[in-house]
Parts: structure tokens; C-alpha cells; sequence
């Protein structure tokens, strides 16, 4: 078993990661021990040392979100952690990780029960991903949907958006549609692809029980 080390900003984040995990061939000989750090200032604090790990022979897939903290997730990147150990895999959602989620219409638009065309068709160009899924979900023919995900007064999000979007990546999201539309979720993938491939090239790893 290769123990791929992750750190995220939330619990969506993580739900994302795993689904991730799932998509990688030989995805059941890796198993993932993640760290949710609480925002992404916390996440960014820890990052050196992370990276200090990583050079000494423990691969670590690091996610943030972009948000407003610039236009080039590429010079993100680079500011934060200009030299990569060789088993760090540091990627960037442009803008945050919903627009990933966005990014594969079609099972977005059945989970909210609207209509595909409602949903935008290059979600990495949105100032606030997040707040176009909420707005999404506001003509939701899904009551539950309305009342779980659209903020009440006084929330940033609705009282079960974390759940019921963990679900929707859980038992919906499909990522290999949604990378088309993403540029920023193709690179995550390939990355992850290229971490676990280089790890089991290093120490010689078989791949076992794959599930692709």
C-alpha cells in the first residue's frame, strides 16, 4: 500500500480528493491520510513543511482554491512553493473547487433538478464558482435542495451544503466529464496520476487490484 498524504481547506475539499483517488489506476493499492486544516491560510502555513516531507520519500497531494488571490494559478503556485520535492503533487482549483463540480453539467443538472443549459459552460472563468452553484440551487425544483444549499440570513451557505454536496461527489460527480470543462481538474488528475506512478517507479511497487 503506497500512504499518500493529503491536505485540504474543508471537508468538501476532501470529498473531492477521494473521489479523485478513485479515478487513478491501481486506486486500491493507495490509501490516503487526510489532513483537513481549516482554511486555506492554515493549509498555506504548513505547506514548507509538507514539502520538507515530501523530499524525504512521503508523497503528498496538496489542494487550495485560487479564490481572488490572483488571475494565474501557475504564478500561485509558484509565490507559495517555488521548488517542488519529488513526491509533491501542490495543485490550484480556479477558482474554488466547485467549479469542478460545474463542470460536469450534466450530472450537476440532475442532482439540482434544473436544466443543463443553466449551468455555465466554462465554470473557471467565474469570479465565485461557490456562489453560482447557491444561486443554482435557489430554482432548484427540489425543495430540499433550496432549503439545504441556499444560505439563510447570516450564512455564507445553506445548513446542509457540505452534506448534500459531499453527496453529489460521492454517488454523482463524474470527473473524468468534468476535466474536459476544467482545465485546472485535468492537471490535478494528471498530477496525481504522475505522483503514485513515479512513487511505485521509485521503489518498485507492483500494481495490484486495480480498479480501472
Amino acid at each position: 500500500m503506497i500512504e499518500l498524504r493529503v491536505a485540504v481547506e474543508g471537508p468538501l475539499d476532501e470529498e473531492v480528493v477521494l473521489r479523485l483517488l478513485q479515478e487513478v489506476p491501481c486506486s486500491r493499492t493507495v490509501n490516503p491520510r487526510v489532513y483537513v486544516r481549516g482554511g486555506k491560510s492554515r493549509l498555506l502555513e504548513k505547506i514548507g513543511a509538507y514539502n520538507q516531507s515530501a523530499q524525504h520519500g512521503f508523497p503528498w497531494f496538496v489542494l487550495v482554491d485560487l479564490n481572488s488571490d490572483g488571475d494565474c494559478a501557475p504564478q500561485f503556485l509558484q509565490e507559495h512553493l517555488p521548488e517542488l520535492a519529488q513526491f509533491m503533487c501542490f495543485r490550484v482549483a480556479v477558482r474554488t473547487v466547485e467549479s469542478w463540480l460545474l463542470a460536469d453539467r450534466v450530472h450537476l443538472a440532475a442532482f439540482l433538478r434544473i436544466r443543463q443549459s443553466q449551468i455555465p459552460k466554462d465554470p473557471e472563468n467565474l469570479n465565485d464558482p461557490k456562489r453560482t452553484l447557491i444561486d443554482l440551487a435557489r430554482v432548484s425544483r427540489r425543495r430540499d435542495i433550496r432549503e439545504g444549499l441556499v444560505p439563510r440570513e447570516g450564512s455564507s451557505v445553506g445548513p446542509a451544503y457540505t452534506s448534500r454536496m459531499g453527496e453529489f461527489v460521492r454517488e454523482h460527480w463524474d470527473p473524468q466529464a468534468a476535466r474536459s470543462r476544467s482545465p485546472s481538474l485535468d492537471r490535478a488528475i494528471r498530477c496525481l496520476e504522475a505522483l503514485l506512478q513515479h512513487y511505485r517507479n521509485t521503489f518498485r511497487l507492483k500494481c495490484e487490484n486495480s480498479t480501472r
